[in-house]
């Protein structure tokens, strides 16, 4: 007697046969497959993040803060670093295993013949996960621009924009202007907007796409709060007139801390939480892979000029004059040449090798060696790069370029405990 053979749905292995790397900007898909779907997004309160950079950590941050306040939590992102599980969080933990192949297969179904992108199929399935959770928050953070990204489908409860800067300039625009007019549009009517630091001519764009809009707009209520002591991993500051504990390090972090703490400000008294108990929550923050030290090995994803500045900025913060072996990646539609100019400043030699991810054109590291005077060497292997850098010196070493490099090296060298669950 043979004995009968159950074939679990995998919801990985089902996405990952959808578009994994077409971008498809517009609304109409994600709509219809929310329509199928039974419109899960209906029993949900989400906070809408867009902007270039930030918008992961912005989340963390809200998401941690909620929590500790009593509120089950939903958090939505992308990328992933190392499993598909991580872009779905509640409470902080990535949704388990057979509850995403559960939600995956009754959305599979509800999909039907139609055609849905790898993000657009992923982003209705949030909505599935966190209304079967019955969260009481969701974060949720945008893919790509944010007018005609899938995640734009929500009316949320507050949006924001974390900053304006030049990334994805194929899909969103090579100018400032028009990069902030495809993030404004996550703005809906009397909806509040919370912004962060903008050139003069992004804000102009989303301020008045909030005017005509008749939505208020909450701006950071002092400036970027000086840095006045470090305890353990906690970077230590002062903003309206209550002393700030931090675990993401770094001037950016800072910055997008203001953002968080108007938020928190103005839902406090709405959802009757008490801001302090909010407050309290920043020294317990994770957010994997954006300065994230493993023993000499530092791990950040930034892949564009602002972000690659920042990660720079948190360096030379906490390590003043120090030097760094370097092993940088940088897909092809990234500013590399202006990265380096930053990473100059801060290294001492690099190793340059590949992002690692299949289907996306990578600079050549060869390439990236001519846009250098520093010492430089190639090593297509990502994972060999990094063990060259730590056995060739006993210099700090510092992971950049790539969040998908970023994923390989905390796969690889120890921090993958700490990326499934904050």
């Amino acid at each position: 007697m043979h004995q009968a053979v159950i074939f679990m749905f995998n919801t990985a292995d089902y996405i990952n046969s959808l578009n994994m790397f077409g971008i498809r900007l517009g609304l109409d898909a994600a709509c219809e497959l929310m329509e199928r779907a039974g419109h899960p997004e209906k029993s949900l309160r989400f906070i809408h993040i867009a902007g270039t950079n930030g918008k992961g950590s912005t989340g963390a941050m809200l998401e941690r803060a909620f929590r500790e306040c009593g509120f089950k939590t939903g958090f939505y992102t992308s990328p992933h670093l190392i499993d598909v599980r991580e872009r779905f969080r509640i409470n902080g933990k990535s949704v388990a295993a057979e509850e995403f192949n559960r939600a995956g297969e009754i959305l599979a179904r509800a999909a039907g013949s139609g055609s849905y992108s790898y993000f657009e199929f992923a982003t209705v399935l949030a909505m599935k996960i966190f209304a079967d959770a019955e969260t009481d928050v969701v974060i949720w953070e945008t893919g790509l621009g944010g007018r005609l990204d899938a995640t734009n489908i929500v009316t949320p409860q507050a949006s924001i924009i974390t900053n304006i800067a030049l990334d994805h300039q194929g899909h969103l625009g090579d100018t400032l202007a028009g990069i902030a007019g495809e993030k404004a549009g996550i703005i809906k009517p009397a909806v509040p907007l919370f912004h962060g630091v903008l050139p003069d001519e992004a804000k102009e764009v989303i301020y008045a796409k909030a005017g005509e809009l008749a939505s208020p707009v909450f701006p950071p209520r002092a400036a970027v709060p000086e840095l006045s002591g470090i305890s353990g991993i906690c970077q230590i500051f002062e903003y309206d007139g209550k002393r700030i504990s931090l675990s993401l390090p770094g001037r950016m972090q800072r910055e997008n801390f203001r953002m968080v703490y108007e938020v928190l400000n103005y839902f406090a008294p709405r959802w009757n939480f008490d801001l302090d108990t909010a407050l309290s929550a920043l020294s317990l923050v994770r957010w994997p892979a954006r300065f994230q030290h493993l023993d000499r090995l530092i791990i950040d994803g930034g892949h564009n000029p602002d972000g690659v500045r920042a990660l720079t900025e948190a360096v030379k913060e906490r390590y003043d004059r120090e030097k760094f072996f370097i092993v940088y990646a940088a897909f092809g539609d990234k500013q590399a040449p202006e990265c380096l100019k930053y990473l100059d400043s801060i290294a001492s030699e690099y190793i340059f090798t590949v992002p690692g991810a299949d289907g996306r054109a990578a600079f050549p590291p060869e390439e990236l060696t001519g846009m250098t005077a520093l010492p430089s060497q190639v090593e297509y292997d990502s994972v060999q790069a990094v063990k060259k850098a730590l056995a060739g010196t006993d210099k700090r070493v510092i992971v950049s370029g790539s969040l998908y490099l970023a994923g390989t090296a905390l796969e690889n060298f120890g921090g993958s405990a700490d990326v499934l669950d904050l």
